[in-house]
């Protein structure tokens, strides 16, 4: 007797533009990447921290739109802000931008053909780790004189 087929797979067959039939292949899941792999880690952070910014983008928005508003609206989002949480927002939220736009950076480099050998690879996803760190605590502690 032969095995059933899985329905699945029904969903795995394409065509070429000529007609023929061929199987696609799987895409790699979450549960493929090796997480101490640094590229693996990198690229997926790379992700959330665009999410995360664009999250941020809204808080800039609550906050305008508290500005235009008037001072009792203004002063409930100046205090959201000034919390222990909201500071603890703020600080998460600089350390995303500031990781997203160093491993933009990185990937620019990418399409310009830089970058490729493991060794660079590696040198340059610490060096974003590394930069965000120093970058963020940078950025909090001129805040925090300036404030």
């Amino acid at each position: 007797m032969s095995e059933p087929q899985d329905p699945r797979q029904a969903f795995f067959i394409g065509r070429r533009s000529d007609g023929t039939a061929v199987q696609r292949p799987l895409s790699p899941h979450l549960q493929v990447y090796d997480m101490l792999q640094v590229t693996s880690l990198l690229s997926i952070l790379h992700r959330i921290t665009g999410v995360l910014w664009s999250a941020g983008a809204l808080l800039l928005v609550w906050w305008l739109a508290a500005l235009a508003s008037g001072e009792a609206a203004f002063a409930l989002v100046q205090g959201f802000l000034g919390s222990f949480a909201g500071v603890i927002l703020l600080f998460g939220l600089t350390a995303a931008a500031w990781y997203h736009t160093l491993a933009g950076i990185r990937h620019l480099a990418w399409d310009a053909g830089w970058g490729f050998s493991l060794p660079e690879v590696r040198r340059s996803g610490l060096a974003v780790v590394a930069g965000t760190v120093v970058l963020t605590l940078l950025t909090f502690a001129a805040a925090l004189i300036l404030w």
